[in-house]
């Protein structure tokens, strides 16, 4: 792929004519996201044949960035890149320069503003505390108020985590508009690894490696990509017996419960919906993220984009404009976008069930977010395809 195209796709029509005479392949990649990309691209250094395909218009899955009035615009939501893994980092920084963009998103309660993650600012906000010992004391009063010694569900697991305050204000709003469910249904562990900090550190993240690729994650994909065979605007599912034909091995990223046509029901997903704005103006919110933890207000937050890399352009500018998107999430219906696993126990009965048929499936690897039903951080994706390479190649 040549990567100063548009990042859609490959151009070259020379390649466009060589499609015609190779029809043979090692590898059939299905998904020009983040796990095809780099399988695709680790074949390829192994010597191996590989076409991917992609039913979308453009590359790099649901980390796509677009470029609107100079601003990397993540067109499928935020995506943040961080890992504690030298390896991982290592790897991904062969096709991209990393800028050095913290996460440090503000919560928005009905007009007053909370530090996330969790930690002595929020808690300063909330109680008027000053110290660590302060705070703690707080938490563990309220903690002890509510008589929760087993968490059962995520509200009971948020108290236990934070007190009564914190939750009803900064966790409950927001989640049960994430989730569309009541907290009291949800597991426990969607936020057992929520971030507590008695410190005035508010990374999100706190990892050792972590930023936003210069010029945006389509061109670090296209990097990934480049000198292999793509094909977008290709549904495999339409017409797979001819795309099976093609290659020894199919690498599938797409939904696991599609690729078997549904056959023992829907697994159920979240989708989010995104409304975007360009407005002419500098700076709309002061920072790239601001989730309104109210129930009242229907988005679960707004990123304005140009703040993921300090509102300057690639030539060091400041941009006299600026776009925001706003994120509604909803119920996964046939035809939306699937986002988000619902990992609950009878969603995890029925994925174990489509497991089970695709490990018979004799040439086809299911990897990836929606191959695996599985919630994936972007390094998690990458180490795991990198894997599954070794494994195969």
């Amino acid at each position: 792929m040549n990567i100063e195209e548009d990042l859609t796709g490959p151009h070259d029509d020379e390649q466009q004519k060589g499609r015609k005479e190779v029809m043979s392949y090692d590898f059939l990649v299905v998904g020009a996201g983040l796990y095809g990309a780099v399988f695709a691209h680790e074949a390829r250094k192994a010597g191996k044949s590989v076409l991917v395909i992609d039913r979308r218009p453009q590359i790099a899955g649901n980390v796509y960035t677009e470029k609107i009035e100079g601003i990397h615009v993540h067109k499928y939501g935020a995506h943040i890149f961080h890992t504690n893994r030298t390896d991982v980092w290592n790897y991904i920084s062969q096709f991209a320069t990393f800028n050095r963009f913290t996460n440090s998103p503000v919560a928005n309660y009905r007009g007053e503003l909370y530090s996330l993650p969790f930690n002595m600012y929020t808690f300063n906000r909330m109680w008027g505390v000053v110290t660590p010992e302060e705070a703690a004391a707080k938490i563990e009063e309220q903690r002890r108020e509510a008589g929760i010694t087993s968490p059962k569900n995520l509200e009971e697991q948020a108290i236990s985590l934070v007190g009564t305050d914190i939750y009803e204000k900064l966790i409950k709003g927001y989640t049960e508009k994430q989730w569309g469910r009541p907290c009291t249904e949800l597991p426990a562990f969607i936020i057992r690894r929520l971030p507590v900090r008695l410190t005035f550190d508010n990374n999100y993240f706190n990892a050792l490696y972590q930023g936003i690729p210069v010029g945006g994650y389509t061109r670090m994909v296209a990097a990934m990509l480049d000198g292999i065979e793509v094909r977008l605007n290709e549904d495999y599912l339409k017409n797979r017996s001819a795309w099976d034909a093609m290659a020894d091995h199919i690498i599938y990223t797409g939904a696991i419960d599609a690729y078997f046509d549904f056959c023992l029901g829907a697994l159920e997903y979240r989708s989010v919906r995104f409304e975007t704005e360009v407005l002419d103006k500098p700076n709309f919110q002061g920072n790239a993220a601001v989730n309104y933890t109210d129930s009242e207000t229907p988005w679960t937050r707004i990123i304005e984009h140009k703040w993921f890399e300090f509102g300057k352009d690639e030539n060091g500018n400041d941009l006299p404009k600026t776009v925001i998107s706003r994120e509604y999430s909803s119920e996964w219906k046939p035809g939306d976008e699937p986002y988000y696993p619902v990992n609950d126990e009878k969603n995890s009965r029925l994925y174990a069930k489509y497991r089970e048929m695709a490990e018979k499936e004799k040439k086809v690897v299911f990897g990836g977010r929606l191959g695996e039903y599985k919630y994936y951080d972007m390094d998690a994706v990458i180490a795991a395809a990198l894997e599954k390479a070794e494994v195969m190649l």
